[in-house]
């Protein structure tokens, strides 16, 4: 059965305005979305497991869960693991163990943080913040989004800072909002922006 009502499980509020702006233009027509911010990365994982035993309990058919963390400095496999165990042991059926349309929950990782699915549709920013140079994207270490080292939203900062905006630093949630309305997926060159678009459309088509 598809997913008529997906809930997003999200570790900070910066990732939950690009969601609630980005969601509505993401999926079909007539589905519905919630969006859950925790008080950061360990927050969430700390309370993740809890979570998901509540809604084991209750899960509808035609729901989805969607857990989105960064990967900051983690070893993406041992994050992957963690967060796959936690939903093993919380009783619902992931997507990487399920091997079938039936999965309840998926885990996301944005690699190395939310500010590399900017970096991967340069359009995007140019269309928010026009004093950016297009061909930012030609230089080596912006090529690959999710390569990006150091910290991606510091990088978002100062290329931002560079071109005179938010001299007193990046407010991460109005960028998120004003970002997540003008991201196009069909242009994204983030592998993991990529992945977790493709989750939320194969439960819902």
């Amino acid at each position: 059965m598809k997913a008529n009502h997906l809930e997003f499980l999200v570790e900070e509020p910066s990732m939950e305005a690009f969601l609630r702006a980005l969601l509505p233009r993401l999926l079909p027509d007539g589905h519905s979305f919630d969006v859950h911010p925790f008080n950061g990365k360990d927050d969430l994982l700390g309370k993740l497991e809890s979570r998901l035993r509540g809604y084991a309990r209750w899960l509808p058919p035609d729901w989805r869960i969607v857990v989105v963390v960064d990967r900051d400095d983690d070893d993406c496999t041992v994050l992957k693991g963690q967060l796959e165990g936690i939903a093993r042991r919380a009783g619902l059926r992931s997507r990487t163990e399920a091997g079938s349309p039936s999965w309840q929950i998926v885990n996301r990782i944005a690699i190395e943080e939310l500010e590399a699915w900017y970096f991967g549709d340069w359009a995007a920013v140019q269309a928010a913040y026009p004093g950016v140079k297009p061909t930012l994207p030609r230089q080596r270490k912006y090529r690959d989004p999710d390569a990006i080292t150091g910290g991606t939203w510091e990088a978002f900062e100062r290329v931002l800072q560079k071109h005179r905006y938010y001299p007193t630093g990046l407010p991460k949630v109005e960028a998120a909002r004003t970002l997540g309305a003008h991201i196009d997926p069909s242009r994204t060159r983030s592998k993991s922006f990529e992945v977790f678009c493709h989750a939320v459309l194969e439960a819902t088509r």
